[in-house]
């Protein structure tokens, strides 16, 4: 939340190195919508240019954004996608933040106890995620999806590891 998607301008980079393209949704800005509305953003999104057979890489809230796609009217058009650092089960800490747009991934919001019963999805996901996460201190675990917990600490620091590439090659395969 916050940051545009130029932080993962390096992941981009390697993902058209691989000849993979990419398309950037610059309508989700610093991600400050509910996930619902960003939700919907992917989808007109996916609809308008009609991308089918797609890959959502998508960090952090992102993530539950995604699943909500994977879910909705543009879940034919998603293959899978790959989760990076993503709340699936809220984080604890949300529950003390004053700001509305953070305390939405406290594990008691309905959006997200709305999301964790939603299983159908999980197997079409990679959750991969740090053994510490200062911001998800529950860890991203979905259950149903293919978890990756990486021997590594940090919520943005895991975008640059060599794994994130390697799932999101065998996703893309």
């Amino acid at each position: 939340m916050y940051e545009t998607w130029r932080f993962m301008q390096p992941l981009i980079t390697a993902l058209h190195a691989r000849g993979h393209p990419v398309h950037v949704v610059d309508v989700l800005r610093r991600n400050q919508r509910p996930v619902a509305e960003m939700a919907e953003q992917v989808a007109d999104f996916l609809e308008v240019n009609d991308l089918t057979d797609v890959i959502l890489v998508a960090h952090s809230k992102g993530g539950l954004a995604g699943k909500l796609v994977m879910t909705g009217r543009a879940a034919s058009r998603v293959r899978a996608m790959l989760a990076i650092a993503t709340p699936f089960g809220g984080s604890r800490y949300a529950r003390r933040i004053p700001m509305r747009t953070l305390r939405a991934f406290s594990p008691d919001d309905p959006s997200i106890v709305g999301l964790t019963r939603q299983l159908e999805v999980n197997a079409r996901i990679v959750s991969i995620y740090a053994e510490f996460d200062p911001h998800i201190p529950e860890g991203s675990e979905l259950a149903g999806a293919k978890n990756v917990r990486l021997d590594t600490g940090g919520h943005f620091r895991i975008l640059a590891h060599p794994r994130v590439l390697a799932e999101l090659a065998v996703l893309a395969e």
